[in-house]
């Protein structure tokens, strides 16, 4: 059996293909991770590299996988004047087919063209039964390395085709038009497998005695799903980077019972019905949360009780020092509601409306922040600070038990009894000038 294949990981491809070593030069070994005992190997001699269909039980045939290499380092020749698109952290790739300058064969006929486009017939299969049949695409392109252009792949995921379309494209020495074809494909989210695949999984696609529903207990989830229903899930499936930085709600909320639960619910009833004043104590816990490492963040004031504008406290975080240091205005939002409440995307877009270039803000709550609301602010790169209600928790306990005994209460009150900071209506870049 072979090993695992993942994502971003180089591996070294050696011309004597030899799987025994596990490693080559310090690079996995891609023909150790990709060899299945007593059937041909997995190559990547070709840009696209289909695997030898077989027979399964019951009739019918599947292709195990079909293996994509791309070369960057050919692009734009006169050979391959197409430049393929990896856009991995958004689940996209753009590969390009192999029909070539000069060559008399119809488009479409060649290799890598026609196991492609056999491909996506099963890939755009209606029926989870035909979807089941579908070739993986694994995916990989080249990278340099000691300044060779051969020799080494990165492993990029798994692929499904959404869209395949014929082109006009020039070449040649001739610079001569001709026909190809170009493929769209999703790459799915491998999350649930640690950003990796099992080669275990094309070893079993590759068995003649397993089934089709056999070799599923093995595929990735994403993949499961997908067979299960088809393109329409495919934008839920598809690979985000955004999703790696996106913390799930149960791990936003103390557990029940805890003395973190019990410190988040008195902070809540604390300030039940009289939320403006939790404004001074997300401004303190702003103060905290900016102010750690080498900058220096200064708490400016809150603002009024309306006409707000989105924002309930201004501060400013101080980089650098002297010619080398700059200040950035900081927005703040606090939101005092139940700790089981989520904050929505809509909530965060409204603070982000209000910065301007070269502001931030930060959004301090005793809820939690939804995950497509995460996901929303990663994607789109808001500059904005989150902080849920069990970080706030965590903030406050530990103010306590540096300056307050440990009384937790008595540091609440404390910080919004003795706040110095103005409630005023002025305008936030004023605080740039203090």
């Amino acid at each position: 059996m072979g090993g695992r294949l993942k994502v971003g990981q180089v591996y070294r491809y050696s011309s004597s293909k030899d799987p025994k070593p596990p490693t080559l030069d310090g690079y996995p070994n891609f023909h150790h991770v990709t060899h299945s005992e007593g059937l041909k190997r997995a190559l990547l001699e070709a840009g696209i590299n289909g695997m030898a269909r077989v027979k399964v039980p019951g009739g019918g045939v599947r292709r195990p996988a079909i293996l994509i290499r791309s070369s960057p380092w050919k692009a734009g020749t006169e050979q391959t004047p197409w430049h393929d698109v990896f856009d991995m952290d958004n689940g996209h790739v753009r590969y390009f087919g192999d029909h070539k300058a000069g060559l008399s064969v119809t488009p479409g006929t060649t290799t890598g063209n026609a196991a492609l486009l056999d491909a996506f017939t099963t890939h755009q299969g209606p029926t989870p039964e035909e979807r089941a049949t579908a070739a993986p695409l694994l995916l990989f392109r080249a990278v340099s390395r000691n300044g060779q252009p051969k020799g080494h792949v990165e492993f990029c995921g798994i692929g499904i085709i959404e869209r395949a379309e014929r082109l006009v494209q020039w070449g040649g020495r001739d610079h001569t038009t001709f026909v190809n074809y170009v493929y769209d494909l999703a790459l799915i989210d491998l999350t649930a497998e640690d950003d990796a695949v099992t080669w275990d999984w094309i070893h079993a696609r590759r068995d003649l005695d397993l089934t089709h529903r056999q070799t599923l207990e093995l595929a990735p989830r994403a993949w499961r799903e997908w067979v299960k229903h088809g393109s329409s899930v495919l934008p839920r499936l598809r690979r985000r980077v955004a999703r790696a930085r996106v913390v799930k709600v149960r791990d936003q909320r103390p557990q029940a019972g805890s003395s973190a639960a019990t410190d988040l619910d008195l902070i809540y009833r604390h300030f039940d019905g009289r939320k403006h004043d939790f404004e001074a104590l997300a401004a303190a816990v702003a103060a905290k949360v900016l102010g750690r490492g080498h900058q220096r963040y200064v708490e400016g004031w809150l603002t009024r009780r309306s006409g707000d504008g989105g924002a309930d406290f201004v501060g400013r975080l101080d980089l650098g020092g002297g010619l080398a240091g700059t200040g950035l205005v900081v927005l703040g939002q606090a939101k005092c509601v139940k700790p089981g409440t989520l904050i929505t995307a809509e909530q965060i877009a409204r603070v982000v409306a209000r910065l301007r270039r070269g502001w931030i803000g930060i959004y301090v709550t005793t809820g939690a922040y939804s995950e497509p609301a995460q996901t929303e602010m990663v994607e789109d790169q808001y500059p904005i600070v989150l902080v849920n209600g069990m970080g706030l928790a965590r903030e406050v306990r530990a103010t306590a038990r540096d300056n307050h005994g440990g009384d937790l209460l008595a540091c609440v009150k404390h910080i919004v009894d003795s706040k110095e900071t103005a409630v005023t209506n002025r305008r936030p870049e004023e605080i740039l000038l203090q």
